[in-house]
C-alpha cells in the first residue's frame, strides 16, 4: 500500500524537507505587521525606525551586502532601500543538497513611508558592521521652537 513512497527519488525524507521549505516559503509572508509603517517579520532587511526632534533615523540590518551595490531613494516621502544579497552555499558545485536555508539571497527591496517633515535635501547614509545607517534631516519648520516667557 505504501510502496509509492518507497519509490520518491532522494527518499522520503527529502520528499518532507522539500515540501516543509515550500510551506515556509508560501507562509512566509502572512504574519502581522507590529505597526502601520512596518512589514510583517521575515523580511529582508529587517529595518527599525525611529526618530528625534531634528530627525527620522532608519536602521536596515544588512550583514554581507556590498555598500557600493546598495540603491536608497527618497521620493514623495516613501525611502527606498534595494539591493541583491548574493547565495552563500558553500562548496556549491551542484551536488550540494541543502536541508535548512534560512538566509536570504536574491533581490530585495524594502519601503518606508517617512512623515512629511522629512526633507529630501538632507540625507545621510552610512553602512558599517551590517548596519545601514540613513538619517533624513526634518525640515526647519517642523522642528521643535523654545518659547521664552517674558
Amino acid at each position: 500500500m505504501y510502496e509509492s513512497l518507497l519509490n520518491i527519488p532522494g527518499g522520503l525524507l527529502a520528499e518532507f524537507e522539500r515540501l516543509q521549505r515550500e510551506l515556509q516559503d508560501d507562509f512566509a509572508n502572512l504574519g502581522r505587521p507590529g505597526s502601520i509603517r512596518a512589514l510583517a517579520s521575515g523580511a529582508f532587511p529587517a529595518i527599525n525606525v525611529g526618530s528625534t526632534p531634528t530627525s527620522i533615523e532608519v536602521y536596515a540590518f544588512a550583514p554581507g551586502l556590498d555598500p557600493a551595490k546598495l540603491d536608497i531613494q527618497l521620493v514623495q516621502g516613501l525611502l527606498s532601500i534595494s539591493g541583491e544579497r548574493a547565495s552563500a552555499k558553500p562548496g556549491d558545485n551542484g551536488t550540494l543538497s541543502v536541508y535548512a536555508n534560512e538566509r536570504f539571497a536574491g533581490h530585495f527591496k524594502r519601503t518606508v513611508n517617512l512623515s512629511k517633515d522629512a526633507n529630501p535635501d538632507k540625507v545621510e547614509a552610512s553602512y558599517r558592521n551590517g548596519v545601514l545607517h540613513i538619517k533624513v534631516a526634518r525640515h526647519e519648520a517642523a522642528q521643535p521652537k523654545r518659547i521664552s516667557i517674558q
